[in-house]
């Protein structure tokens, strides 16, 4: 059987397998080359697939809430049961280490329980010897969602968790560069889910400002940069729908001088370059106190001379590719051009010479105004920054046109909530990182995005307040 016919997973709309009329190329990032193709979709396939939502829109809408969650808790039993073979796919697709790809499937089961763990409230705002008045939460419609490459799988089921979870149906668009684990992923829910209920659908670049200016979706959930996010605001804004957009990052990490460095430099090394460095919430800036910056800049930098990069399908590897080549052509840039201005530059061990493979890379020290410390670089690229204060390194910090996550390092734990209470950002772990629960919001504050997802703030997001007086 050849690889491309192994692969060959159609789309699913309203229940039906569809192939498609069109194709799209799918490489494997850790050789470069083409391995599968996958249904490119046209209008009339997104057509079919908005029409399929919005026709089990109502059902799904009536079914219990109690209902619903066990259908969830059922596709999650479907994950797991799937998960090697899932796993084999993403990896091929994705470029990340088997065990970690599976990993992923995984949490993305137990995102579908965790989040079902949620009930919708009823808020009485009012209750009198006249009337009594109560708030409820119903769904807003048919969602767009709308998912990147860099977590294809939990990521696409933030968006369908919450979303089915609360009544709404959807039509789910994968990155053209990872889209077969969720084609796979939805085949295997056929029989688990009511037909139109979750479609997916893959296609090229033409597809997502198809999908965000159809006329038939009432909410769009994007996860990807922020440059994208504004036109998909821009789109929506000409029929008012409804939008959750978690977008770009540009996390610092503030690493006070009393913290245990044997203890915390392989989990600092891990919070930048956890999946090649390829996710929002990661370290993309670290401010090292000056009485341990030297120490610390050596550590890591011997962390990332011995770490394992290569293809995720071979045992050993601990870090794959950047995910795809437009990726990897901007992050050599950056490379790149922090050694043609002088700056120093430490690179980890080799890597392979096929596929879209960089070092492991820190930066000492550079300028706080170079591109390497100002931009988003989603790649294995990371500055390490020299502060003396605590006022200093906060307004540094701060000083980001994003702000999604970050975090602090210190024994004092009373000065380092302190301290937290001071970054403009959605979330800050201490003595963490990478962390995220279905219980908890994830919101950017700037331009990281608009709304949040995950926890009970999150599933209401998927929901419109429906207010019911009641005389007595």
């Amino acid at each position: 059987m050849t690889e491309s016919t192994e692969f060959d997973f159609p789309m699913t709309i309203g229940g039906q397998r569809v192939r498609g009329s069109a194709r799209i190329d799918v490489v494997n990032p850790a050789l470069g080359e083409v391995f599968a193709t996958a249904p490119d979709a046209q209008q009339a396939d997104l057509d079919a697939a908005v029409k399929a939502a919005r026709a089990a829109f109502p059902g799904w809408k009536a079914t219990a809430y109690n209902e619903r969650r066990k259908v969830l808790g059922e596709a999650a039993k479907v994950l797991t049961a799937n998960a090697d073979e899932l796993a084999r796919i993403f990896t091929l697709e994705q470029g990340r280490p088997l065990a970690f790809a599976k990993e992923e499937i995984l949490g993305a089961a137990g995102w579908l329980q965790g989040m079902g763990m949620h009930s919708l409230p009823v808020d009485v705002t009012e209750d009198t010897d006249e009337r009594r008045v109560e708030v409820h939460r119903v769904p807003v419609g048919v969602v767009a969602a709308i998912v990147p490459w860099n977590f294809p799988v939990l990521l696409a089921f933030w968006k369908i968790s919450h979303a089915l979870l609360a009544g709404n149906t959807m039509v789910l668009k994968p990155s053209p560069f990872t889209p077969l684990a969720m084609l796979r992923i939805a085949e295997l829910l056929l029989d688990v889910l009511p037909a139109g209920v979750l479609n997916v659908i893959s296609g090229g670049d033409a597809l997502g400002p198809m999908m965000t200016a159809h006329p038939g979706f009432d909410k769009i959930s994007f996860t990807g940069s922020t440059a994208t996010g504004k036109r998909i605001m821009a789109s929506a804004a000409s029929d008012l729908k409804r939008i959750t957009l978690e977008l770009g990052g540009n996390d610092a990490a503030i690493i006070m001088p009393d913290v245990d460095l044997d203890e915390v430099a392989q989990t600092l090394f891990m919070g930048a370059f956890y999946n090649t460095a390829q996710i929002c919430i990661a370290t993309k800036r670290m401010y090292i106190h000056e009485d341990i910056y030297d120490a610390l800049r050596d550590k890591l930098h011997g962390l990332a001379k011995v770490m394992p990069v290569g293809d995720g399908m071979n045992e050993g590897s601990v870090f794959g590719p950047v995910q795809n080549k437009p990726q990897y052509e901007r992050v050599k840039g950056l490379m790149n051009e922090a050694r043609e201005l002088g700056l120093t530059v430490l690179e980890g061990g080799p890597v392979p010479d096929k596929g879209y493979f960089l070092p492991l890379t820190l930066v000492d020290n550079p300028p706080e105004d170079s591109r390497v410390v100002t931009e988003e670089a989603f790649g294995p690229i990371l500055p390490l920054l020299k502060f003396s204060s605590v006022d200093e390194v906060v307004e540094r910090a701060n000083n980001s046109e994003y702000g999604l996550a970050g975090a602090v390092w210190s024994k004092d734990i009373d000065q380092a909530v302190a301290i937290a209470h001071r970054l403009d950002t959605g979330t800050v772990w201490i003595n963490q990182n990478l962390q995220s629960t279905p219980m908890t919001p994830l919101a950017g504050h700037k331009q990281s995005g608009i709304g949040c997802e995950n926890g009970l703030h999150g599933l209401l997001e998927f929901t419109l307040p429906k207010a019911i007086y009641i005389p007595k």
